[in-house]
């Protein structure tokens, strides 16, 4: 990715071929396989991954500099999305 202009990384609920992604909470279960829980017991997500919905379609948007800062997860996200062929895009 190392492409200074873009900020963000945006995985969409939708595949190469238009069908919408199931299940439909798959960005919730994604960003919770990242998350951790603290000292308060409490689910912290990732400062640098966020669930949104765009559009009606549920995506997730990482931070591109968390390719530089934790390229494990980086890679993972990456790699989620391409093993179930969904749409990714910059910003």
């Amino acid at each position: 990715m190392s492409n200074a202009k873009v900020s963000k990384i945006i995985i969409k609920g939708v595949t190469t071929d238009g069908r919408r992604f199931r299940p439909s909470d798959w960005a919730q279960r994604l960003t919770t396989a990242i998350s951790t829980i603290g000292p308060d017991r409490r689910v912290h997500f990732h400062p640098k991954v966020n669930m949104v919905t765009i559009d009606g379609v549920n995506c997730v948007v990482i931070d591109a500099s968390l390719e530089e800062d934790e390229p494990t997860v980086f890679k993972f996200l990456l790699n989620f999305a391409k093993s179930n062929n969904l749409e990714t895009y910059t910003e």
